[in-house]
Parts: C-alpha cells; sequence; structure tokens
C-alpha cells in the first residue's frame, strides 16, 4: 500500500482516543493528537474519558468529532459494560494513551472491538494486564518521555513518520483571561507583583500521595520568597486538596498567600497563566504549567524523571539523585519503597532550601 492509499483510507477513518488514566496524561496525548489532526484532517476522531477536567481540556483543543465521558470508578461493572457496549464495532482504530498499563483498560479497548488497537508494550507486568489483547505494539522505552511515546504509538499505527514533536495543548480564550483579570483584581494581585504558583497536591490513587514535598515544607519555601522577593504566593489544588492548601498558607502566615479556589480546571488554568514560576509535585498541574508555557520546578521523588519532565518549557527538577531513584514505573501496583532507612527519602529529605536554590538557577532576567 503506497503512502497516498493510506492517507486516502485513513481520512474517512474513525479513530476513538481512549484518555481513561488522568488529566496529566491527557495532556500528554495532545502532541500526538496535533500530529494525527493535521496529517488525516477529514478523519473522525473521538475520546472516551473518565475525568471531566480531561473533558474539559479535550474540549478546548477543538480536535476531536466527540468526547464522551463517563465516570468508571464511580460506577457500577455492568452499567460500564453496558457504556462501552455502545461503541462496539463503530471504530476502525483505538488508542490505549500512555501510561494505560492496566488490564481493565486493554479490556475496554477490545470490547470496543477495532480491527487496530494500539497500546504500548509494557516491560512490566503487561502479560498479567492484558496487553496481548492490543493489535499495534511499540515497546515501552523508559528513556523516552510518555509524549514521545504516544507520537510512535501513532507512528506504528498509522505506518507513518512524523518529524516534529508540538507542545502540549490547553488553549484559552479570552473569556478565561477576564475569569482571570477579574479574580486576581479582587485578591489585590497586579501586573507588578512577583507571583508564584505553588501546588502542594498530587493524586492519591495507588499510595501516589508519597510523591507528594510535605506541605511544612511548601510553607516554608513560601515564607522565603515571601522574605526575599516579596512573592505573592497562589496555593492551587483541586476540590479534595482544600485542605492541603489552606494548611500551607496558614504555615506560610502572611497576607501575600493566598488559596485559590475555582469551580473547573479551566478556571484554574486561567489564574496559573499569571503565574511567573509554578512549583509543584509531580501532579496534573504541572503538565498544565508546561502546556501553558510557565516556569516549572517540578520537585521530583520516587519518579522516572525521564517520563514526566515539562515538557517544551523552561524547567528546573528539584531533586536529590539518589542511587536508588527512579524507583516508579508504570504499573498497576501501588507506590511502595524499599529504603530501610528513611522511606521516601528522595522526597522527605528534599529540604526547602534546596528548592530555593534551584529556583535561583534560572536567568536572572527571567524573574523579578
Amino acid at each position: 500500500m503506497t503512502l497516498d492509499s493510506l492517507t486516502n483510507e485513513t481520512q474517512s477513518m474513525k479513530i476513538l482516543i481512549l484518555a481513561l488514566s488522568g488529566i496529566g496524561d491527557a495532556l500528554m496525548f495532545t502532541p500526538a493528537l496535533q500530529l494525527l489532526r493535521n496529517k488525516f484532517p477529514e478523519a473522525e476522531i473521538d475520546a472516551m474519558v473518565m475525568y471531566k477536567g480531561v473533558k474539559e481540556i479535550y474540549e478546548k483543543t477543538n480536535l476531536f468529532n466527540s468526547i464522551f465521558y463517563f465516570d468508571f470508578l464511580g460506577a457500577s461493572k455492568i452499567s460500564a459494560l453496558q457504556f462501552v457496549l455502545r461503541f462496539r464495532g463503530k471504530y476502525d482504530a483505538s488508542i490505549n494513551v500512555y501510561p494505560s498499563n492496566r488490564k481493565e483498560y486493554n479490556l475496554i479497548n477490545f470490547i470496543i472491538g477495532a480491527k487496530k488497537r494500539a497500546a504500548v508494550h509494557y516491560l512490566r507486568n503487561d502479560f498479567q494486564n492484558f496487553g496481548f489483547l492490543n493489535t499495534e505494539r511499540v515497546l515501552e522505552d523508559d528513556s523516552l518521555h510518555n509524549v514521545e511515546e504516544n507520537i510512535l504509538l501513532c507512528e506504528k499505527l498509522f505506518s507513518i513518520k512524523f518529524t516534529e514533536k508540538p507542545s502540549l495543548l490547553f488553549p484559552l480564550t479570552n473569556e478565561d483571561d477576564l475569569f482571570k483579570e477579574k479574580y486576581l483584581i479582587e485578591a489585590g494581585i497586579d501586573s507588578h507583583d512577583f507571583v508564584v504558583g505553588f501546588h502542594p497536591g498530587c493524586s492519591i490513587l495507588k499510595n501516589h500521595d508519597k510523591r507528594r514535598w510535605e506541605p511544612e515544607k511548601f510553607s516554608q519555601l513560601g515564607r522565603v520568597l515571601i522574605e526575599k522577593k516579596n512573592a505573592k504566593i497562589l496555593i492551587f489544588g483541586g476540590s479534595e486538596e482544600r485542605g492541603l492548601q489552606e494548611l500551607v498558607k496558614q504555615n506560610i502566615n502572611s497576607e501575600n498567600a493566598f488559596v485559590i479556589k475555582t469551580q473547573s480546571l479551566l478556571q484554574t488554568a486561567s489564574i496559573m497563566k499569571r503565574c511567573d514560576i509554578f512549583i509543584t509535585n509531580d501532579s496534573s498541574l504541572m503538565h498544565v504549567a508546561s502546556a501553558l508555557q510557565l516556569k516549572v520546578v517540578a520537585i521530583i521523588g520516587p519518579t522516572n524523571t525521564n517520563y514526566i519532565f515539562p515538557w517544551k518549557t523552561k524547567f528546573r527538577i528539584a531533586t536529590l539523585q539518589l542511587d536508588c531513584a527512579p524507583c516508579f514505573f508504570y504499573s498497576p501496583k501501588p507506590l511502595t519503597c524499599k529504603r530501610t532507612d528513611v522511606q521516601f527519602k528522595c522526597i522527605k529529605e528534599l529540604e526547602a532550601e534546596k528548592v530555593f536554590e534551584v529556583i535561583e538557577t534560572f536567568p536572572k532576567d527571567d524573574n523579578h
């Protein structure tokens, strides 16, 4: 088959993107999504998602024909199966966004029944999680970023080669900017302020809260930034992280610290856009910050930084670089630590002074 005939065939194809694993992972598929849409502008490309934040992001891209949201975590197995069966036999190809190393995701991909079912062949626990149910595979490479794995997956699926690696895509509108301006005016933050964003949270599934830098250290860092930089500290988090946000603010104990409360990820992202620097755990908001082209300091403990470093934006990694790290790779197993001296030493012994030193490595003309 020639490239021209392949292109003609794929222009009319129906492709389903299974972005079930979370906001950050969904964002890291958007470079591959842009390449697919540019290559096959007439193809029908749909998405299946199970987080409302993912739905918000994907709607903003304007690159999908349809986005189907279903709360798999809150639904019964019967209702979940009924939902998935609605899509059976309706697609020519389906893609399990990387990472998605869970048997449930592979079963969903299989039940949908596309002739070509793409997913990464994981180095760990692939067979146990039914990876063999997929037909188009690329072998996982621990040296690659998630963005690169997703692009390779699309290249494999359509037997093509992309020459670009786009940025993450999370476009904001004038309406979003107006919301930001109104919010900041009410908070008393003006254009001359040095604004630093904090995200002290992250996912708590599978012990992933063990990746969190301690809230007391975020507070220590906040006090240093206020003292030395006269910074305004904006503390971000989801609705389930309000207590964590309040704890950080309380321990900073300054009128220069603000808990950011919004009703949607779009509103959160619009306010994040104002930050001069964003300090964050390994979390979905780290990738939102990357998509917004913010300067990012990522606080990384057990995670393989090759997978998730802030993509195509100015960034620094704050880490202890222990010999035992990284120890977190993509499998459904809960996060554990094998150290016998200090559990999760890689994150617990990272001090606020060290993170401040990392912030200071940005060129002076990049900061206030």
